[in-house]
C-alpha cells in the first residue's frame, strides 16, 4: 500500500470489520481497486487501523521476507475472509438471509481467532479487556474475526447499511438519529449521486 493510498483510504465503516471490508474501491464496478494486494499491504493496513503496532507490523514484515510462501497463504485467506464478511453484511444490509457457506467460513475463523484471546488487566476504567498473545503472520486477522461477530451480536447489527453510490458496495453503520444516511461518505459518492441526478434532469429538460 503506498502513502497515497492510505492518504485516500477513509476508515468510515464504523466498525473494524465493516473498514476490513472495505478495502475494496468501486466494489460494485468493472474498475474495482484492491488494497490488499500483498501481504504488505495487508500489514499496512491493519498499522492504518490500528489493528498493530509499528513493531508489530515490523516484525510481521520481517517474518514473510523469511516465509513468503505462508505470507502468501496468508493474504488469500485474509482475501476470502474479506469476501465472506462483504456478503454475510450486504445480505443483513439488504434484508437478505445470509449464504450459509460464507457462514461457515466465519465460524471456522472464529475458532481460530477465539484460541488466541487472552484475558488481562488493562485499567481502573476497563478492568480487563482482551488481548491476543501468539504473533503469528494471521495475527492481525483476529481482531477482525472479533469485530465481525461482536456486530453480529450487538444491537447495532440493524443500522448496517450499504452506500448506495453507483458501484460503491461500501458498507457503514448508520447511527444518524432517524436513520436517513444513504451514502458512506456525502462528499464523494453523496455528491456524485447529486451531480449524476442533476445531469440527468438537465439532459432532460435541453431533450424537450
Amino acid at each position: 500500500m503506498t502513502g497515497a493510498d492510505l492518504r485516500n483510504l477513509k476508515l468510515i465503516g464504523g466498525w473494524l470489520c465493516l473498514d476490513f471490508i472495505n478495502t475494496v474501491d468501486c466494489r460494485n464496478s468493472d474498475h474495482a481497486h484492491e488494497v490488499l494486494s500483498t501481504y504488505q499491504n495487508l500489514v499496512s493496513w491493519s498499522q492504518y487501523a490500528n489493528i498493530l503496532t509499528e513493531d508489530e507490523a515490523r516484525d510481521l514484515l520481517r517474518e514473510a521476507v523469511l516465509h513468503p510462501t505462508d505470507a502468501k497463504m496468508t493474504l488469500e485467506r485474509a482475501i476470502t475472509i474479506r469476501e465472506s464478511l462483504y456478503r454475510i453484511f450486504s445480505a443483513i444490509a439488504n434484508h437478505r438471509q445470509p449464504n450459509a457457506i460464507d457462514v461457515d467460513t466465519l465460524n471456522k475463523e472464529m475458532s481460530i481467532a477465539m484460541a488466541q484471546m487472552r484475558l488481562k488487566p488493562a485499567g481502573a476504567r476497563n478492568p480487563w479487556a482482551y488481548t491476543f498473545e501468539d504473533k503469528k503472520l494471521d495475527q492481525m486477522l483476529w481482531p477482525v474475526i472479533h469485530s465481525a461477530t461482536e456486530l453480529l451480536t450487538s444491537d447495532k447489527l440493524d443500522r448496517v447499511c450499504e452506500c448506495q453510490g453507483e458501484n460503491c458496495g461500501w458498507l457503514f453503520l448508520d447511527m444518524s438519529r432517524n436513520r436517513s444516511r444513504k451514502w458512506c461518505d456525502m462528499k464523494e459518492c453523496g455528491n456524485r449521486a447529486k451531480a449524476q441526478r442533476h445531469y440527468r434532469m438537465t439532459r432532460g429538460k435541453r431533450s424537450r
